[in-house]
């Protein structure tokens, strides 16, 4: 079992824009982006320009108030 969950998706702007709020608040985050593979595979109009942000579970409870203000805004 991963170490790390997804607590946003979006298109490539919304999770720079996540990304950065998080890395200001000193969260490590990764970025996954399947659409170069989904392209290869053939997929790539399904999952046209989605990204999905990860944090360690350790940092989860840092990232949700962050997030729970973004959408709220």
């Amino acid at each position: 079992m991963s170490n790390y969950v997804k607590v946003f998706a979006g298109s490539f702007i919304e999770v720079q824009r996540v990304f950065q709020m998080l890395e200001a608040k000193n969260i490590c985050a990764i970025i996954k982006d399947e659409t170069e593979s989904a392209r290869l595979a053939g997929f790539g109009a399904a999952i046209h320009d989605l990204q999905e942000i990860h944090v360690h579970k350790d940092e989860l409870e840092r990232v949700t108030p962050i997030l729970e203000k973004l959408t709220a805004s």
